[in-house]
């Protein structure tokens, strides 16, 4: 495998410098999930649906020609504070898981350096470090959230 895709998969997959995704939201009580502690803009549900929904955006921008891209900002943020109930966290969860796997396929399969077709000169290289640092800059955020919450260890 090459190198430097090795090392992409790793970012991806939470990198080594911090917690990744799975951490950050594995053991959270339900009930918290919609919490805004000390008036944050945002909760942890709102959070994981704007991780998901921002890496699915660049996913299928990746691949997809004729993919639209939801409206900025309302589309990549959900109204609610709390999903409607477990199964919706657990959905959530595992598009995320999903859309990451494809992600991954794809950088194993293209060329990384090859500027997308139907973009601006975005390159597959772009949107993977993108993804990572999206996703990274907002886990942080759902750690805190805990913290401030008093459910991390």
């Amino acid at each position: 495998m090459d190198p430097l895709v090795k090392e992409l998969k790793k970012l991806l997959a939470g990198g080594g410098a911090h917690v990744g995704l799975r951490e950050a939201t594995a053991n959270i009580p339900f009930a918290a999930l919609g919490e805004k502690p000390h008036d944050l803009p945002y909760s942890i549900w709102q959070l994981l649906e704007h991780i998901r929904i921002a890496q699915w955006d660049m996913l299928e921008f990746s691949k997809d020609a004729h993919h639209k891209s939801p409206e900025w900002p309302d589309g990549y943020w959900p109204k609610e504070a709390a999903p409607p109930d477990e199964k919706s966290w657990d959905k959530t969860l595992m598009q995320y898981e999903g859309d990451l796997k494809s992600f991954i396929e794809l950088i194993q399969t293209r060329d990384l350096y090859e500027p997308i077709p139907h973009g601006t000169g975005q390159t597959l290289l772009r949107e993977t470090l993108q993804i990572a640092d999206h996703t990274a800059y907002h886990v942080a955020e759902i750690v805190v959230i805990r913290r401030l919450l008093g459910i991390w260890k």
